[in-house]
């Protein structure tokens, strides 16, 4: 990933990963096939999350919300045409007139251009001499501009700025929404892999007992072993299909957890089954060094709940602009010309020049308690929002350094897992000869086979512990990669 600082490295994130899901075909028949015709493994769980998961959908249909606001913003400055036309059709004056004129918002200064073009026809009363045209009528063009209030923001400026930086929010959250996601669809991944290899290890349990059974009641025929051997045994039977019951259980919860993430085209949920399971994947953990190499790029600014705020003090930062702009007093410049055209009409000849005025207009509330109390208010919101990112950005460095602390003792406790369970299974072997031989103990060997499969048990969940830490530590720093996202 190329580092940039700041909002603008989450927001090209954000922008590119929102482009690149509103483009992408619909994927339901080859995930389905995969689910068909092969292991689940997680690639296909975060493909499948990312492109349908609805809370995903719903964070881009709210950015295209935010992008017609945007578009609606923009609309204050559209080009505006206007019209009137009124004719006496009784009384002592018989004139009437038409008139159109167009007005163009401008960015700079608060500036604003117009042009309008007025024809009248008849006599108008004094009072409405300003009608009277020549008989081709007048053409008028003219501009004003902000002088103090309005200069440099107005209403229109900032709702259109504001719109953007919504827009720019609404991106960033659909990122935070993938990386939420695909997180939890990861973890859910991992612990139906989990409870799938503990299923084995009971049922592999189970099998030693029930085979054992046959023999024991062939040496209690033979009067080899005594009848509460078998007792034992079945007690022993019945402990450990209870022990597969319940990790069957766990599997079917972790299945129907996954399947909230694993969906087929029409936006079904998929429940994986036991075939789908991966072969040996839970414990091929990278160590903690090549994880952390593989993050070297990745900066806390590029977060983007870190990005969102600093997006919000933008945003509060133009409030503020907004509110000292309330306490200007209002100065406007303008400036118009006018001339007639064509044959003298019945207004005479002073219609009949070309006309220039320019001139400035001013206003002033004298006590702007109204525009104080604004201020004073978006200054607090500010302070606000930097006190809370100096809080997230606080916890997300606690964040990080927890899911370091976790994932170093997980792939330290797995690997001391994976060295108990090869003691346990010497211990079981050497007990089961100790038996067959005549000089072991009956109990013993059900001890020691229980204590191998709780260490077998130990390792998958250490392994579990470590891929759950792994994934946490993934969404943390942001790598698009190993969640699906690139």
């Amino acid at each position: 990933m190329r580092i940039l600082a700041g909002p603008a490295l989450a927001l090209a994130l954000a922008s590119g990963e929102a482009a690149r899901a509103q483009n992408i075909e619909p994927v339901g028949e080859p995930i389905e096939e995969a689910l068909e015709t092969g292991v689940l493994l997680p690639g296909e769980v975060l493909r499948s999350s990312a492109l349908t998961f609805p809370s995903i959908l719903a964070s881009f249909e709210r950015e295209a919300a935010a992008r017609a606001d945007q578009l609606a913003a923009d609309g204050a400055f559209d080009l505006m045409l206007q019209g009137e036309a009124y004719d006496r059709v009784t009384g002592t004056f018989s004139g009437g007139f038409v008139e159109a004129e167009a007005r163009q918002p401008l960015a700079p200064m608060g500036a604003e251009l117009y042009s309008s073009y007025h024809l009248s026809d008849g006599r108008f009363p004094i009072y409405e001499n300003i009608y009277n045209t020549n008989e081709f009528g007048e053409l008028k063009i003219g501009g004003l501009l902000s002088l103090l209030r309005d200069r440099r923001i107005d209403d229109r400026r900032f709702e259109v700025e504001d719109a953007r930086l919504a827009t720019g929010q609404a991106r960033l959250d659909i990122l935070l929404v993938q990386l939420q996601v695909q997180h939890e669809a990861l973890r859910a991944y991992w612990r139906w892999v989990a409870a799938g290899y503990e299923i084995r290890v009971y049922e592999e349990l189970l099998e030693i007992a029930e085979a054992r059974a046959v023999g024991l009641e062939r040496q209690v025929r033979l009067g080899a072993a005594p009848r509460i051997a078998l007792t034992e045994n079945e007690q022993n039977v019945l402990r450990r299909r209870i022990l597969l019951t319940e990790a069957q259980r766990d599997f079917a919860m972790a299945a129907r957890s996954l399947s909230y993430y694993l969906r087929g085209g029409d936006g079904e949920v998929i429940v994986p089954s036991r075939d789908q399971l991966p072969e040996d994947l839970l414990d091929n953990i990278p160590d903690l060094a090549a994880i952390i190499a593989q993050q070297t790029n990745f900066l806390l600014e590029q977060r983007p709940e870190l990005a969102t705020l600093r997006i919000a003090l933008e945003r509060a930062r133009n409030t503020i602009a907004l509110r000292e702009n309330d306490l200007q007093p209002r100065l406007d410049a303008f400036a118009e010309l006018s001339r007639d055209f064509g044959p003298i009409g019945d207004g005479g000849p002073t219609f009949d020049s070309t006309d220039t005025v320019v001139g400035v207009t001013f206003a002033v509330p004298l006590q702007r308690r109204e525009a104080r109390g604004r201020l004073r208010r978006a200054e607090a919101e500010l302070r606000e929002l930097e006190l809370r990112e100096q809080r997230i950005a606080d916890e997300i460095g606690v964040e990080i350094d927890n899911i370091l602390t976790r994932l170093a003792a997980a792939l330290r406790l797995a690997d001391l897992a994976e060295g108990e369970v090869e003691q346990a299974v010497t211990m079981v072997e050497a007990e089961r000869r100790r038996f067959r031989l005549g000089a072991g103990d009956f109990f013993l060997v059900n001890v020691r086979e229980e204590a191998a499969a709780d260490a077998q048990i130990r390792e998958i969940r250490a392994n579990l512990n470590g891929r759950l830490a792994q994934a946490s530590y993934n969404a943390a720093t942001m790598d698009l990669e190993a969640l699906g996202l690139e």
